[in-house]
């Protein structure tokens, strides 16, 4: 019997069993997919490679009603450390305010900035920036790229249009463009694994478990007590003597509940799933942030396409092998910014945009003619449409309907057209028509609103950020799935802690936020024990 179940080995799960092991509890780590091992999720450039493949479920979307009736991939790891294991390996936090309002408007007591800022620091090794704000010896290892010439050269774009240069994202402080600072480490990545798993691997009272599925949480006269798995093609059940806590990220949480007889009645019952606790909100409140990638033509081989030719392959191998360095030590992404839209009706930027010294670089995103390019991706950062994640069947084996409905908020459409003008006016900018040759997508044709409107219906995809489909909230909210302590309503021994507890997504990237919600459960897991 274990003190603690956790279910899920990604970023939340590698923290919570780190944080849970260092006192004698027994805990249990399951994990569906296999150990970290494939050598590009090592190498930060590798994210490239990941978005597809076995190291994810291979989800796509239910048809985007808003967007073409399209059907798009929707990338969500399955493999130890979760999305910090295949993602982009940026490390931004949001705004203070992102979280002021869970408290203020969602009824989030004690997740305000003020509290959830010492689990920033804590979590964090920068190798760079100290002070109040960042912390230098903690277990997530955030560094600086070296920026390619193009990354460069948006950066000073930016400036060229009137945004200011941010020296610190991460500072309290998002306004304006500059350079990411990333998980890695000495030249590799740092995921949850490496950070949290890898120091702490030898504790007896740590049990980790890969390639396992969980089936279900036991539940019994309200209370969960345990997990039955399917493991080497056999069943079985694990015990806990005190709780479950559920880390399998935002559409991997709600199914997971659902399948274990918690959710919207209703559902469950067109399932043929006993329903043990009606609880409507599982599954509900789920958003994303949408985005569409401008890419350029480029008048030479100023950025990293170079090395998709052998010759230049073949060096930039043999210098990440020597040195931990060059082309395969970036993570492409390495600049952006936050900003606004043409109304500034929030004081914070609710725009934010990511660089990339390449084109071709994400999946769906094409190559330029001639073979070197940049793109840059752009999302409205506090989109208010929102969608559900629901059973396709009571077998556990089926995928989920994954539905973000993006735009369904008229609202949201047009500050995504924003961004992308924004974006194409710094690909004008006096720095970056040194190297730009023409802009390949959406390129010269698309002028009227009209264009504009069908190009992103068109085109847009998710940026790998869902999270609210166990939203967290007070007592008067009646979506709310879990309390601000991340107990699941209405089951004693069950918790919810990844990024589908979010209210609203953090204007920003989800990992970093999602981690330190982890070190914060954590605390709060301990002090009811």
């Amino acid at each position: 019997m274990y003190d603690y179940i956790i279910v899920g080995g990604g970023s939340a799960g590698c923290v919570l069993a780190a944080r849970l092991s260092e006192n004698d509890a027994q805990v249990l780590l399951l994990e569906s997919g296999p150990k970290d091992t494939n050598r590009y999720i090592h190498m930060p450039v590798g994210f490239a490679f990941l978005t597809s493949g076995p190291l994810t479920w291979g989800y796509e979307t239910t048809p985007l009603r808003h967007a073409n009736n399209r059907t798009v991939v929707y990338p969500q790891a399955r493999v130890l450390g979760g999305g910090s294991s295949i993602n982009a390996e940026i490390y931004t936090r949001g705004c203070p305010e992102d979280y002021d309002s869970w408290a203020a408007d969602h009824g989030c007591k004690g997740w305000a900035s003020k509290n959830l800022q010492p689990y920033f620091v804590k979590s964090e090794g920068n190798m760079r920036l100290g002070g109040a704000e960042h912390g230098v010896d903690g277990p997530l290892t955030v560094s600086d790229n070296v920026p390619n010439v193009m990354s460069q050269a948006y950066v000073q774009g930016c400036m060229d249009i009137g945004m200011p240069f941010n020296a610190d994202f991460n500072s309290g402080n998002q306004v304006g463009a500059g350079f990411y600072q990333t998980t890695t480490r000495g030249g590799r990545r740092c995921s949850a694994a490496l950070a949290y798993l890898e120091p702490v691997k030898k504790r007896k009272n740590l049990t980790v478990k890969t390639d396992v599925s969980v089936l279900r949480v036991l539940i019994e006269k309200g209370r969960a007590n345990g997990v039955e798995v399917a493991e080497n093609g056999q069943l079985r059940k694990f015990e806990a003597g005190g709780e479950v806590i559920v880390t399998a990220g935002a559409i991997g949480s709600p199914k997971l509940l659902m399948l274990s007889g918690v959710g919207p009645a209703k559902h469950l019952k067109e399932k043929d799933i006993s329903v043990i606790h009606d609880l409507t909100g599982v599954g509900q409140n789920f958003h994303d942030h949408f985005s569409t990638d401008v890419t350029w033509a480029l008048n030479g081989p100023h950025s990293y396409d170079k090395y998709k030719k052998l010759r230049w392959k073949l060096a930039a191998g043999a210098e990440y092998l020597l040195f931990k360095s060059g082309p395969v030590a970036s993570n492409i992404v390495e600049a952006g910014a936050f900003w606004w839209g043409n109304k500034k009706e929030e004081k914070t930027p609710d725009l934010q945009f990511h660089f990339l010294a390449g084109a071709g670089v994400e999946k769906g995103v094409s190559d330029v003619p001639g073979g070197n390019g940049a793109t840059c991706n752009s999302y409205y950062t506090r989109p208010k449409s929102r969608g559900s994640v629901t059973l396709r069947s009571n077998n556990p084996a089926d995928a989920p309907l994954i539905d973000p409905n993006s735009f369904a908020e008229p609202y949201d459409l047009e500050r995504h057209i924003e961004a992308i003008k924004i974006t194409q006016e710094v690909g004008r900018s006096r720095s970056m028509r040194r190297f730009v040759s023409t802009e390949h997508f959406p390129g010269a044709n698309c002028k009227t609103k009209q264009e504009y409107v069908e190009m992103s219906r068109a085109s847009a995809r998710s940026s790998y950020h869902p999270v609210g489909t166990c939203k967290m909230g007070g007592m008067r909210d009646e979506m709310a799935v879990v309390d601000p302590q991340c107990r699941v309503r209405g089951i004693d021994g069950l918790r919810v802690c990844d990024s589908s507890i979010m209210p609203r997504v953090v204007s920003s990237n989800t990992n970093a936020p999602t981690i330190a919600m982890a070190e914060k459960a954590a605390d709060l897991i301990r002090g009811n024990r």
